[in-house]
Order: structure tokens, then C-alpha cells, then sequence
């Protein structure tokens, strides 16, 4: 596992993340899986939290790995969605962007 940081500000936006691969860890995301921290996922679809625990903060990013839009957050039992022509995504645990100070414009790293 690999962290994810925020190269603008010089922070951690997480300690861990995978990536979810195949149909199912994309449906899944973060549901029931706590050890991974963070989940990276590459989808146009928009993303739910139904059968979420907790409230989720949701990263959106461009193909330069810049935000393009933020939710924190996210309550269990919600739907997500942007502009489908950015399709990689970062699901946080809650608080994340807030301690990582990440905004709308800033270069993530993987």
C-alpha cells in the first residue's frame, strides 16, 4: 500500500489506499473494509454510500491529479455524482481533507 499525498501543500492526505479493481471492489468501495484506509477508484458513474457505517470524504480529480471537487462528509445511504469527464476518485475517511488542508486546485501524488 502506498499513501496518497498532497504536493501543494505538503501533506498526507492518506497513510494507505488500494486500488479497487474489477466490478465488485467498485460497487463495494470502502463498505466493510476499514484495514485498506483509502480506496482509489477510476469510475464516471458517480458513487453511493449505501451500506456505510460512517460518513465518507470524497475526492474527485482531473487526469493531472488535481482537485477538481470536494465532499466532505458524505453520509451513509447517499448518492454522489460530478462532471462524468473526471473519472479518478478518492474515498477518505472522514476528516481527511480537512486535516490535509486539500482544496479545489491542488496536485495530489500518488
Amino acid at each position: 500500500m502506498r499513501r496518497i499525498k498532497n504536493i501543494t501543500r505538503n501533506t498526507v492526505v492518506s497513510k494507505s489506499f488500494v486500488k479497487a479493481k474489477g466490478f465488485r471492489n467498485k460497487i463495494l468501495g470502502l463498505m466493510g473494509d476499514t484495514s485498506s484506509g483509502s480506496l482509489f477508484i477510476e469510475t464516471r458513474f458517480g458513487i453511493h454510500t449505501f451500506g456505510m457505517k460512517v460518513p465518507l470524504d470524497v475526492v474527485i480529480l482531473n487526469d493531472e491529479d488535481k482537485v477538481v471537487k470536494i465532499k466532505e462528509d458524505l453520509m451513509p445511504g447517499k448518492i454522489f455524482v460530478w462532471n462524468p469527464k473526471y473519472k479518478k476518485i478518492l474515498e477518505l475517511p472522514q476528516g481527511s481533507i480537512t486535516k490535509s488542508k486539500t482544496i479545489v486546485g491542488d496536485k495530489i501524488s500518488f
